[in-house]
């Protein structure tokens, strides 16, 4: 599931995902959330949250993760991923250069450091 987080700047997209995210969590929850964000800006921000409750992706999900970066590649100015979990904090260090914007992960306990650091 992903829950949307409240009380952002309206160029701040805020994400938490929790149990197991399915490709109906994107088209439900993430997509309509991207596509209303990029109507109204030409940039977006986003803090993506994968915390002690997370439990990692469907398959149907990771094909929407990659469809959802590709299909924005440019939009992004900065993106915030938090967590623990080292494999996805590994593919974020990884892979985060080829985004356009600029890509911090930080670790759980640094939660409202990367809100704050995305929404500056």
């Amino acid at each position: 599931m992903i829950k949307i987080l409240e009380g952002l700047p309206d160029n701040v997209l805020g994400f938490e995902a929790i149990g197991t995210v399915t490709a109906g969590d994107y088209d439900d929850v993430l997509d309509p959330a991207v596509a209303a964000v990029k109507d109204r800006h030409e940039k977006a921000r986003m803090i993506y949250i994968l915390g002690d409750e997370f439990e990692g992706y469907s398959g149907g999900a990771m094909w929407e993760d990659t469809k959802l970066g590709v299909s924005n590649w440019s939009g992004w100015e900065k993106i915030a991923v938090v967590t623990d979990h080292g494999g996805y904090a590994d593919l974020v260090k990884a892979f985060g250069w080829l985004v356009p914007g600029e890509v911090k992960v930080y670790p759980v306990a640094e939660r409202d450091a990367a809100i704050a650091w995305a929404k500056d």
